[in-house]
């Protein structure tokens, strides 16, 4: 496995970097405050350039890049927050989970459009009352009748359940008794389905994010809405956030990247006590450690993806990087923040937003504690 970017890649990793650098990143006020046009003119121009859907299999109209060279690309697309819905692999876990599981009814009504970005998809699992680290404990049910399914809970953190389609929810369908891990389903659910109400928009550290609590409240749909087999939502959900997380690490890479270079330039630029801060061995310290921690998290990250080409689930490295990046990126944002001073704790520059950001990064697809407890004991195993 070779460190550097790829002759292969190259090219695409550069439009891509290209892209974001000179018309994503400038355009961060406007999408920040709102601005759909601007997104949909980004979106456009993504297009038009081929730059669009980079990671979706290319029988689903994209751009079909294996994932060690997707790595690469998404490094450099994540550096906005912005970048996955300006180039279109936002959607990329649930095309994944669709391509491999759903119905041909659902793949003809919803896949192809997804990709496209004509149609947005979310995702139900979490719920307010119970322990996400244990999805064992989820309520919401959903009971056949006759040819319907009827569902009754209540989800949250359903990221862009305002503007989907559909919600695929994990419900519990078995009866007492059934293994934990055997009695749960994934199910199809149109947000207009009557029943389906949205309860409230459930902003984190201050930023309305898209995510929503939704109550489903005896929602009918029929029984053919079931995605892949009965009892089968845990591995759905596993196929899901396994790459979903290495997707997250590679994104964290370039937000990263992105803070360490604002914090050198302000290190160059800054004058203290009649030197630069560069001068200033704590503020080298800062570069010092930012520095093997980027790099450190890109190599695991990239062996990661290498395993997952090679036919790998990949378990132990997922784990693993899931773990370190999040903690990587909150550091480097928490140094760069450190070194702009009051500046960095306002919205002049990105690093508020990002510094947030990275605080949920420790906790969304599994917090820390969980991968720690479940890589050691894989690794544990492994050595026995």
């Amino acid at each position: 496995m070779l460190f550097p970017v790829p002759d292969r890649v190259r090219g695409v990793r550069d439009a891509v970097h290209a892209f974001m650098t000179e018309r994503v990143e400038p355009a961060e006020p406007a999408l920040n405050a709102g601005d759909r046009d601007t997104l949909l003119r980004l979106r456009d121009e993504a297009k038009k350039e081929g730059l669009w859907a980079l990671g979706h299999p290319k029988e689903l109209g994209g751009g079909g890049l294996p994932f060690l060279d997707y790595v690469y690309v998404n490094e450099v697309q994540g550096r906005s927050e912005w970048g996955q819905l300006a180039l279109g692999t936002f959607t990329l876990q649930d095309s994944l989970m669709l391509h491999k599981y759903a119905s041909p009814r659902w793949r003809d009504r919803y896949l192809a459009p997804m990709v496209a970005g004509e149609v947005s998809p979310s995702f139900a699992m979490t719920e307010p009352a119970h322990a996400g680290s244990d999805p064992t404990q989820l309520q919401t049910k959903a009971v056949l009748d006759g040819d319907e399914w009827i569902i009754t809970g209540r989800k949250w953190f359903t990221t862009g359940a305002a503007q989907a389609a559909y919600t695929t929810v994990m419900c519990r369908t078995e009866p007492e008794g059934t293994a934990p891990h055997r009695a749960f389903s994934m199910i199809i659910v149109p947000t207009d389905t009557p029943g389906y109400r949205i309860v409230r928009e459930t902003p984190v550290l201050g930023l309305n994010g898209g995510h929503y609590e939704v109550a489903y409240e005896d929602v009918r749909v029929p029984a053919d809405h079931l995605l892949g087999p009965r009892g089968h939502g845990f591995v759905i959900a596993q196929d899901r956030l396994g790459p979903g997380r290495i997707f997250h690490c590679m994104r964290w890479l370039g937000q990263a990247q992105r803070a360490f270079e604002l914090m050198c330039d302000r290190l160059g630029t800054r004058v203290a006590f009649g030197e630069p801060l560069s001068a200033k061995q704590l503020m080298q310290q800062h570069v010092f450690d930012s520095y093997t921690e980027i790099q450190a998290s890109r190599l695991l990250t990239l062996q990661a993806a290498e395993q997952i080409d090679a036919g790998d689930q990949a378990r132990i490295e997922i784990g693993a990087i899931k773990v370190v990046g999040a903690r990587m990126l909150h550091n480097v944002v928490d140094r760069a923040v450190q070194v702009h001073g009051a500046a960095g704790l306002t919205d002049d520059l990105p690093l508020s937003r990002m510094y947030r950001h990275a605080r949920e990064a420790r906790l969304y697809d599994g917090p820390d504690e969980v991968h720690i407890q479940s890589t050691a004991r894989r690794i544990l195993k492994a050595m026995a």
